[in-house]
Parts: structure tokens; C-alpha cells; sequence
């Protein structure tokens, strides 16, 4: 299974590279709510919630629009999803992206925000 993990959550700095480096990617700009990765706190450290590729979006995806490739990294067909929003209302880790006028996104392990984390606590494994 390929998926992004994050090596040593305490070195997060809240730079915001990562969450930059995805939404610039994806959406052509450098916004927090656009980005498949998100920063938060937990026990009062800043830490990246990343997808863990767990599959719950798949499972209340009416349209069959999420589904697991061979590499176990679910990805949106674009084409089929309606835009509901289930998907991102049952993200146990906030990390799925849906905008008004477009189909949902979310992390398809490409690796692009463990490229930009200048901590290096970003990385693609596959298990």
C-alpha cells in the first residue's frame, strides 16, 4: 500500500509549505482550503493530519465515484463524483477537499508535500 506518513509530527514547524505545495499543485493557488493535508494541534504541538488512506470516503460514496487502485490509494473520479460532500463530512482526519463548484479531492500519495516540508518529516511509503 502506498501512502503519505509523516516521519516526526513534534518537528512540524507550521510553515505551511506542505499545504501550499498541495493546493498550488492541484488548484494553482496557495490556500489552507484547498490542500489535502491540513496542520492542527494535538496535545498543543502543530502536527500535519494527513489521508491514511483508510477507505471510509469510498464506503459512503453513493456514486461509486472512490475507489482503490492497485497501489491501495483511493482516488475520485472526477467524472462521477456528484459533489454530495459525504465523503468529506466522514474524513476522520479533515483531509479531504470539496469546494462549491468543483468534485471533492484528496490525497493520491503523489508526494509532492513531503517534497516541499523543508523538515523532512513528510514521506511516501508503500507497505
Amino acid at each position: 500500500m502506498k501512502k503519505l506518513t509523516v516521519t516526526d509530527p513534534s518537528a512540524c514547524q507550521y510553515c505551511l509549505a506542505c499545504v501550499n505545495a498541495c493546493s498550488e499543485a492541484f488548484y494553482k493557488e496557495a490556500n489552507e482550503d484547498l490542500s489535502c493535508i491540513r496542520l492542527g494541534q494535538k496535545k498543543e504541538e502543530w502536527r500535519p493530519f494527513v489521508c491514511v488512506q483508510c477507505g471510509k470516503c469510498s464506503k459512503v460514496c453513493e456514486a461509486g465515484a472512490i475507489t482503490q487502485n492497485a497501489k491501495g490509494v483511493y482516488m475520485i473520479n472526477k467524472k462521477l463524483c456528484t459533489g454530495c460532500g459525504k465523503c468529506k463530512e466522514v474524513c476522520p482526519f479533515g483531509v479531504i477537499v470539496k469546494t462549491e463548484d468543483k468534485p471533492a479531492s484528496k490525497c493520491i500519495a503523489c508526494g509532492i508535500c513531503a517534497k516541499a516540508c523543508p523538515m523532512g518529516i513528510l514521506e511516501i511509503v508503500e507497505k
